[in-house]
Formats: C-alpha cells, structure tokens, sequence
C-alpha cells in the first residue's frame, strides 16, 4: 500500500483521516501482557470436554498462559452443600482440571475459590466461616496440594491422587475469589487468611507460587482492601490479582462501557486508575514493590442470570445477555482495555470465561463453535507474545479520544501497531455498530520495511474461521480503516 492509497479493514478513504499517528524510534519502556482465559468447574459446565473434545485444541490454540481454574459449588472436591459432609469426590473438577493441564503451558492457577460448605455457617452462599483462625481451611488447601503435587492424601480410608501426578502439577495457586464480596470477610479476616494458607500449602510443595485477593474491584475497593493487606501480609506473594468488568447492567450504553477503562471524570472508578492505585499502594511495602499485578477476570458485563431469569445485579429487573461480550463491541473494547491496562504496567489479563454463551464465552458452550472475543483473544496473544522482550514506542495520536493506539516493536526489529477503534455512532448506543474512522500511520521514522500486512476484526469477520491477513506494501505513511466497532493488526518486517 502506497502513503497515498486506500487503507485496510474496509476499503479506501477520499477523506481526510480522523487520527493521525505518529510514531518514533524512541522506546517507553518494555510492554508484556499475558493473554489467558478461565474455567469454572461446577455441575453446570464440567461435561465441557466430554461433549467437544476438539475443545482441547481451540482451547490450546489461543496459547493462554496460567489458564485460571476456579472450582465452585459441585466443582469444590469437599463436602456437599446443606450437609456436613466431609466426602472428597475430584470428579467435577477434575473433567475440567485435567484436559486443562494437559495443554497451553500446562500451568495453570488455582483458585482455591470456596471452602468446603461444612466450613461455613449455614453453606457457601454468603454464610460466615466457623473458623475464623482459618486452620481448618488451611487443612483443606493442604490436601489440594498434596493431591495435584505430591502424589495424593489419605482421608476416610482412601487415597486420592491426581491423575496427571507426576507428569503436570499445578504451580500456581489463587487465595479466595473476591474476598470483598464473598462470606462476609473484612480486610483483616482475608490478611488472616492468606496468612495462613500459604504457608501451610508450601509446607507441601515449596515451589508453588501465589496469587492473592482476587479482588472484584468497583468503585472504592482497592481503597477498603488493598491497604489493610499491603501492611499485614507476611506470607509470600507472587502476583496481586484483580477483576474487572465494566458494568453489572445490561442497560449501559457504549459510551459509559467504554469511559470505564480509562476516562477519568469527577474521580470516578475506571480500570486504569486502579491499577496505578494497587501499584502504587504495593510499593509502600518493599515485598511487594516489584510484584506484579495480573487482571485474572475481564468482561463487559458482570451480571448474570440468579434464577427464575432475573438479573443477580439488579433485583426486580429481568436478566438480559450482554451481546456486546461477543459482537463487533468486543472486537474495539478488549483491545483498548489490554493497551491501556498493558501500558499502566499489568503482566497478565484473563477473559472470563472460556466456555460460555454470548455474554462470557469465547467459544459458545451450548454447540462448541468460536465466537467473535475467541478470535480478538487469539490474535492479542499472537500479536502481543508476552514474555517476548518487546517494546512499547513512543508516540504522538490526535484522536485517542475515540482510537486507541499500541505500536510496539520486537527484538528482531518488527513492528506491530494495533488500531482499536471505540467511537460510537450514536450517543445512546448499547451494542451498536461503532462509527468509521481512519488512522495515518506515520512510521518515517522507524526506518525501512521489507514486508508488511494488515489484518482486521469487525463486524465482518467470521465468527467460525477468524480473520485473514492481507499484504501491505510497505511505506512511510500507511492509511487504515474501520467501518465501525473493531481491531486492526499492521505488521511490518525488516
């Protein structure tokens, strides 16, 4: 493609771009993002596998790193709920946790989500933990351990052992998802927690490594949360995690969804802000100064169906799927949240979750067939192969209001420069098809290319197959297109 030409993802322009770039030769700092996905084991999804087998190949394909596990209700292997059961039964969770470990990096983090329903006051639906010293509990992470790494436990007169013992064990494990939500816990109690889990599980296995809180991070809580465990913790850790999604109602428009990853107004809570916050809060303790923070849950919408199809977050109002979790919206607003939560510093970012319906799923887990977030997924991790020694460019952008921008460049001097467009079309928008808009991509100062091409995810792309790259020709400015909400790839080859 000449500078004067037509760019991709949509055809040529006789207007003038909407934003141009320009990027330099000088670099900012290094960028690595981690692209991952997750699983929840439990009796309503662990027959995944079982009904699509080839799964585990899509599923490997994306080349997630520290596939994320979070067993809950049946999918925890202890106890059964409104009973004081101490039964152990892996079945639940190991139909997941066992294809799981056989591909990607066969690494994955366990989140040791929930305890055994018999550890709690009533169940594990928002009733108090009994102990609150929290031993009990630590037993119990104790025997996970044993079970995934060292070659079983004894309980009740039986021996449990992980089939994949000694072959994949698990390194990684998570403390608790969302204390902040979760069990009536306060900042104190979770500290106590974490506390006392982690060492106990490393009295099993000294090389597992820990990701802690797991925060469901909103307006106010890494402020209520973060402090208390930045000063009180004493165990090891080796991530802080935290979720984010943009709204918990389906009724946001486009333009608010979008305002929450980075726009700053009045102070409101936007994802960016918290992650300085969470990094800049860690480094008022030496331990944790250069600890990373991973962002183990990432989706539009946060709500879901409670029952009776009612909405979980918004009692008295019918629960509606989010459509924007896999449509052309998905295709613009991953990529921004990953550039710009990549460029504040975060190492790691998970989508919730990898088997579900149009809301979460990035493969539909009703006919096992890929959706739109499958494919925005993959070629983030493709484009943006985290730990590659990669680099972010400095540069200039007159549209960042509406075009988010990442040029970064590999140590063997290619450069890849994504293109996200999030302009709405209509201020009212919720789902809608996103405006046109074009980017001037002035690489000048880069040097010389040998090769380059251009590939586009949008409201045209085939949810099935996925996007073909097409040839560009190399030059010092190149044009690039969207015709609405989506994602544009320009890769150029010394």
């Amino acid at each position: 493609m000449s500078s004067s030409g037509g760019g991709g993802g949509g055809g040529g322009s006789s207007s003038p771009p909407s934003d141009t770039v320009t990027i330099s030769k000088n670099v900012t700092g290094p960028f690595g993002v981690a692209m991952s996905t997750s699983f929840q084991p439990a009796e309503w999804d662990y027959t995944l596998f079982q009904q699509f087998p080839a799964l585990t190949t899509t599923l490997q394909n994306l080349q997630p790193q520290h596939i994320r596990l979070q067993g809950v209700s049946e999918g925890v292997p202890q106890g059964a709920a409104d009973s004081s059961s101490t039964a152990w039964s892996f079945t639940i969770l190991d139909a997941v946790t066992q294809p799981v470990l056989s591909v990607g990096d066969h690494s994955p983090e366990f989140q040791i989500a929930k305890a055994p329903p018999f550890m709690y006051s009533g169940d594990d639906s928002g009733n108090d933990f009994l102990d609150l010293s929290f031993q009990q509990f630590a037993g119990y992470a104790q025997n996970l351990v044993s079970y995934y790494n060292k070659g079983g436990f004894t309980a009740n007169g039986q021996s449990y052992v992980s089939p994949s013992y000694p072959t994949d064990t698990i390194t990684w494990w998570g403390i608790y998802n969302e204390p902040n939500i979760n069990n009536n816990l306060t900042p104190q109690q979770y500290v106590t927690m974490y506390n006392t889990l982690v060492p106990a599980m490393q009295s099993i296995d000294p090389s597992i490594k820990i990701a802690a809180v797991e925060l469901a991070d909103f307006q106010g809580q890494v402020q209520a949360w973060i402090p208390t465990f930045v000063s009180g913790v004493t165990a090891p850790v080796n991530a802080v995690a935290t979720h984010f999604y943009s709204t918990c109602d389906q009724t946001t428009d486009d333009a608010t969804i979008f305002a929450s990853v980075a726009t700053n107004t009045n102070g409101n809570f936007n994802f960016v802000s918290d992650v300085q916050l969470l990094y800049s809060t860690m480094a008022t303790n030496p331990a944790l100064a250069s600890v990373p923070v991973w962002v183990t849950e990432n989706n539009v919408n946060a709500d879901y169906d409670a029952g009776n199809g009612m909405s979980a977050c918004n009692p008295g109002q019918t629960f509606v799927t989010d459509l924007r979790g896999s449509s052309a919206f998905f295709a613009a607003w991953r990529p921004y949240v990953f550039s710009q939560l990549g460029k504040a510093g975060i190492q790691a970012l998970y989508h919730w979750d990898f088997g579900a319906d149009a809301q979460f799923g990035e493969v539909n887990a009703s006919t096992g067939q890929t959706q739109l977030s499958y494919w925005v997924d993959y070629w983030l991790q493709r484009m943006f192969p985290s730990p590659s020694g990669a680099s972010l460019l400095q540069y200039t952008d007159t549209d960042s209001a509406e075009m988010e921008t990442l040029p970064v460049q590999d140590i063997d001097g290619s450069v890849v420069v994504m293109v996200a467009n999030h302009a709405i079309n209509s201020p009212d928008d919720n789902n809608g098809p996103g405006a046109p808009r074009s980017a001037l991509i002035d690489v000048s100062a880069l040097g010389t290319f040998s090769s380059g091409s251009l590939l586009t995810i949008d409201a045209s792309t085939s949810a099935a197959t996925g996007p073909s790259a097409s040839s560009v020709t190399p030059a010092a400015q190149i044009t690039i297109n969207l015709n609405g909400y989506g994602v544009a790839f320009l890769t150029l080859k010394p």
